[in-house]
């Protein structure tokens, strides 16, 4: 007998190693067949005699073909051994990007990637070669070094508070339970009730543990809830970081722990739980509970024959699993961890975002490689001038070095200090409070969206449900008439109760089910309100200042069960085997809740099977969407058009039915629904069968509830305003798509008699070729369509697909999965290369505000998920038009002036370097040396150059009246290669002019040359700064004077490049004079005259 039972537990052991296909493992168990026989078996550990191994073998049949097929599917059996626990990862949380050997190297290559860095590290090194040195080394190290240190600095300290929240997170204690030291020897040991704990930091726990959690307290892992204190054994639990959901979710004991008179009881269980691979979707658990023999009881600590000759099954589904990172919101509770570390649920589901980089930054980086092209070239012509003479190659080292500057190194620093100074702009603009800028670097991008794809639950409307209508086929209330609904309630309720129950009682007769038609107003009022306040997973929390609030996981149930109770029907306790209502008469009613069906986005509709505690009647109530109830009530001639009507009005609609159900027919469900429920493959489907099959088949008609969804405040115009901007609108949200045209007009996504064209339900690729060849000929409609043919486009007819939807003014896409979203948003960008900009408020819109070029979440009702993963945060939608017209505008045309004037100032000073050299025979010389080149970038040109962030070309109003002037910005026009090349040309004349003219003009001593040009290009630099510039500001003005201040004093202390005498003289001044309006004269000219024949679109306001 032994032999067969171990070799069967060998089998089933080397299938649940066979896990991570770790061949060498399975070989060593397999050799050492006592060593497995510990795995399942254990007997020591579990206190047990051999009689059990029957039990053994009949457990280890049952599965071993899901385990080898299923690869991380895992058995584990109460107080596994050592080995099997250490075979699952460990439940550690890790954030960080960095460790001590890894920091270094990823961050010098995220930054030597940018063309611009790798350039100035290559000019920098080469410093180090004598035959190469030019000037200080500093001057070439300096700048780079403190670029590098910046951004180091950054990553640094981002990386070390991620590091101090895993540690926080890791270290955090639980309680776990132990089995005691001494088995218990008097009488007086058994009465010590509690169970024995210790106390471990979240890192140290593993799979099969025995977990204690307290009120409030966080789930450090997945974990199957054993026990809860609640003797019902339900808890609640809020999931708002899990699925952006602020609601509680109830979740229940698995029901063979909670019989238990004691928690320690749970140490002595010969038990297993089966569980399935660990996968991503929060709403699906398949498992199975096994208890091998029955618990032991206190009296007899180890029992002679097993009682129960076959292992009893129970069956596990997600409402029996606490997901790791949600919180017990009440109560205690004791769980048995299954998955750990990055097999949780809650790791699967988090996506590491990739780094996101502006366009401008890439354009940027674009026009670095033309400058270094010139540069080379510039190099090798001079060289070639002077006809490859000598060691010419180093020459062309020099010369590239000489001409380093036109690639500045200042460009990078002043564009982060630009961002910084919009970021503190925009989180300091008291029009738009509580904004948050969280990436830093991308503000540009606000000012060249073309897209905006937005949520619409809490985005668009507030998420705030009230009942408007309840129509009933004959008769329709609105929201004025309830105060009717109540007192026909009252009637009901009130004036028979007595006849109520006796009608109640016998209604399982025929005959009377025949008169159903004819029966009064206000019963027909009464059942369509009962059921309402019956069927739903709404839970009366008492609050401690003695006020009840409603909670469930859904606003809409909320909503209803608040307006049964304002006609007088109020729920007043709830758990999970019993609902107690108070009629308007102030008699309790009470139902045994026997069956819950919870709604879920694939079936679209929720049940409860209910039994009248006074009567015994039992009936199953269901209420869903339309599309799914119409095939389950009995024919009507008014659902459909009902549905339509409402839905036309924005509202969101239910529909209410019922089903009456003997005791015999329900018990034969009940048994069939168990089979089906411990199957391991295809339970659902098989459990779904069963129900469809025995109650959800003609239901009685009961009415039609229509839920108001409140808009955002000024969401009407904020769309209007941003259509008129150039911006194309996509509304992608996981309702339903009559809820979502309603919405789409109510809200004027939709302009005014624009032909909607509806596509859903697409099955075949002719269907889809036909819609789209309709689209192409119709380019100015308004598309809605649904998630399956929006997946069935997009498999098919991809590039075709988004072509033609890209060129329309809106789009709506409805029953949107979270994935889904994202990959919309991708396929745009990638498809229009254009600026994607996406907005939404919950924890299903994180993966679309990742993808996008530019996130922006809402601090919504459904948590904070989406503004923490979000580039920008705000907290309502209207903000957009500020952040976007105003904002937006602002930076990106800031920051591609700032870039072509750095640009600018780098080139200048190399052109002036180019002549000098040709003049003075070729020869690799620097023109200005050491302190001048430092100060140059630096101090005599930086505050005026740096102060062009605070310019605008229109005031805040008129940028917000007129959202035509954002349209231009988007087509790239600030910084392209057009105006690249125009200041390429004014850099090449300023810098030829003053240099030429300076040699004109040039006394005997080399000395006076470098002073004259020197201050004929600060000067230069500076009315370039003043020519530039739309809208004087405070600081520009200073910072022009405070400049000239600062180089006319440093003439003094640099004697070696500036003869005093020959400064102060009036012959230095006319000549800088005459050179400067030489250089500078004609870009006037050329301005004014510009302004008059072609003037800037925001002039002409």
């Amino acid at each position: 007998m032994r032999s067969t039972v171990k070799a069967a537990i060998a089998a089933s052991t080397r299938n649940v190693r066979g896990v991570n296909g770790k061949g060498k493992q399975r070989e060593r168990y397999a050799d050492d067949p006592e060593e497995e026989a510990t795995l399942l078996g254990n007997v020591d550990r579990n206190g047990h005699s051999e009689d059990e191994d029957e039990d053994i073998e009949i457990k280890v049949r049952k599965r071993p073909e899901t385990l080898s097929r299923n690869d991380k599917s895992r058995i584990i059996p109460f107080r596994p051994p050592d080995k099997l626990q250490s075979r699952f990862p460990p439940n550690t949380v890790r954030n960080q990007k960095y460790n001590a050997f890894t920091f270094l190297p990823i961050v010098f290559y995220e930054q030597f990637k940018f063309f611009f860095n790798l350039y100035f590290l290559l000019v920098a090194l080469s410093q180090f070669v004598p035959a190469l040195k030019i000037g200080f080394i500093l001057t070439y190290i300096a700048p780079l070094a403190f670029v590098l240190f910046v951004t180091m600095g950054k990553e640094a300290y981002d990386d070390y508070k991620r590091n101090l929240r895993d540690r926080e997170a890791n270290s955090q204690k639980y309680l776990i339970l132990v089995p005691p030291d001494h088995p218990p020897t008097s009488p007086l040991d058994m009465v010590d009730h509690g169970p024995h704990t210790r106390a471990v930091p979240s890192s140290s726990l593993q799979v099969g543990d025995l977990v204690l959690l307290e009120k409030n307290q966080r789930v450090p892992a997945d974990m199957v809830l054993l026990r809860t204190s609640d003797h019902s054994g339900t808890c609640f639990i809020r999931t708002d970081q899990l699925d952006g959901e602020t609601d509680w979710k109830l979740r229940v004991a698995v029901p063979a722990c909670q019989k238990l008179p004691l928690e320690r009881d749970l140490l002595t269980l010969d038990a297993e739980i089966y569980a399935d691979a660990p996968i991503k979707d929060i709403h699906t658990f398949i498992g199975t509970f096994t208890m091998n023999s029955p618990p032991l009881s206190a009296a007899s600590p180890i029992p002679d024959t097993p009682v129960v000759p076959v292992p009893t099954v129970e069956p596990l589904t997600a409402e029996n699993v606490l997901w790791s990172n949600t919180v017990l919101a009440a109560g205690s509770a004791v769980g048995f961890i299954i998955y750990t570390g990055s097999e949780t649920r809650a790791v699967m589901n988090t996506s590491h975002p990739e780094t996101k980089v502006g366009l401008l930054d890439l354009e940027v980086n674009r026009l670095a490689k033309i400058l270094c092209a010139v540069t080379f070239a510039l190099s090798l012509i001079l060289v070639a001038l002077n006809g490859f003479r000598g060691l010419w190659y180093i020459y062309v080292f020099r010369f590239l070095i000489l001409f380093s500057s036109i690639i500045p190194i200042s460009l990078r620093v002043n564009l982060d200090m630009g961002k910084t100074v919009y970021a503190h702009q925009i989180m300091n603009d008291n029009e738009i409070p509580n904004t948050i800028v969280r990436t830093s670097t991308l503000p540009e991008e606000l000012g060249r969206i073309e897209y905006l794809l937005s949520d619409k639950t809490g985005t668009l409307t507030q998420n705030e449900m009230e009942m408007k209508k309840l129509h009933m086929g004959t008769m329709s209330y609105g929201f004025d008439s309830m105060d009717e609904v109540a007192h026909q309630l009252a009637v009901a309720f009130g004036g028979n109760t007595e006849h109520g129950h006796t009608r109640h009682g016998s209604l399982a007769t025929g005959a009377q089910l025949a008169t159903r038609g004819r029966r009064d107003m206000s019963s027909r009022l009464r059942d369509v309100v009962l059921s309402l306040a019956l069927c739903h997973n709404v839970t009366p929390v008492t609050n401690d200042d003695g006020t009840i609030t409603y909670q469930a996981s859904s606003p809409d149930e909320v909503a209803i069960v608040k307006w049964t109770e304002s006609v007088g029907l109020t729920l007043v306790f709830r758990d999970r085997s019993r609902i107690e209502l108070q009629s308007p008469s102030g008699t309790k009613l009470s139902y045994d809740v026997l069956d819950i069906f919870p709604f879920t986005s694939e079936s679209k509709r929720m049940g409860i099977v209910v039994r009248d505690a006074s009567t015994g009647e039992i009936t199953f109530l269901q209420k869903g969407a339309d599309v799914v109830m119409a095939k389950i009530v009995q024919r009507n001639d008014w659902l459909e058009e009902e549905t339509g009507n409402m839905a036309r009005e924005g509202l969101r609609t239910l529909v209410m039915a019922r089903k009456r159900i003997s005791a015999q027919l329900y018990s034969e469900y009940k048994q069939q629904h168990h089979e089906a429920s411990i199957q391991l493959e295809g339970r659902n489907e098989a459990m779904a069968a069963i129900v469809s099959g025995y109650l959800e088949r003609d239901l009685e008609l009961l009415g039609l509830t229509g839920v108001e969804d409140k808009l955002q405040d000024d969401v009407k115009s904020t769309l209007e305003l941003l259509r008129n901007a150039g911006i194309k609108i996509w509304m992608l949200t996981g309702d339903k798509i009559e809820t979502a045209r309603c919405i789409a007009i109510s809200t004027k996504l939709v302009a005014r008699n624009q032909y909607i064209h509806e596509v859903a339900k697409l099955k075949t690729s002719d269907q889809v070729r036909d819609e789209l060849e309709f689209l192409q000929s119709k380019l100015d409609c308004c598309l809605v369509i649904d998630g399956e043919s929006l997946q069935l486009c997009l498999n098919l007819y991809k590039n075709e697909f988004v072509e033609i939807t890209t060129k329309l003014s809106a789009v709506v896409a409805c029953r949107c999965s979270p994935t889904q979203k994202a990959d919309v948003a991708r396929l745009i960008r990638k498809h229009t290369r254009k600026r994607v900009c996406c907005i939404g408020d919950g924890g299903n819109d994180v993966s679309m505000i990742q993808a996008a070029d530019v996130g922006v979440g809402i601090v919504g009702k459904e948590g904070k998920q989406a503004s923490l993963a979000a580039d920008f945060s705000v907290t309502q939608f209207s903000f957009l038009t500020k952040l976007l017209m105003w904002h937006g505008r602002n930076s990106y045309r800031r920051s591609a002036k700032l870039a072509q004037f750095v640009i600018h100032r780098g080139l200048i000073i190399s052109v002036m370097q180019a002549v000098f050299s040709a003049i003075f025979y070729f020869a690799p010389i620097a023109l200005y040396q050491g302190w001048l080149m430092m100060g140059y970038a630096t101090i005599y040109t930086m505050a005026p150059v740096f102060s062009l962030v605070l310019d605008r070309d229109v005031n805040e109003d008129l940028a917000l009246l007129y959202p035509e002037l954002y349209k231009e910005l988007t087509k790239g026009r600030a910084l392209s290669y057009k105006t690249f090349f125009q200041w390429l040309m004014i850099s090449v004349y300023q810098g030829a002019a003053i240099m030429l003219m300076s040699l004109v003009l040039f006394e005997t001593e080399f000395l006076n040359i470098v002073s004259i040009s020197f201050t004929a290009l600060i000067i230069n630099e500076l009315i370039m700064v003043a020519l530039e510039i739309t809208t004087w500001h405070i600081y520009m003005v200073i910072s022009e004077v405070v400049t000239l201040f600062f180089y006319v004093i440093s003439i003094a202390f640099l004697p070696e490049y500036f003869d005093l005498e020959f400064v102060v003289s009036t012959r230095f001044t006319w000549k800088v004079a005459v050179i400067v309006a030489i250089s500078a004269l004609p870009l006037y000219i050329i301005k004014l005259i510009r302004s008059r024949v072609a003037p800037a679109a925001s002039s002409k306001l």
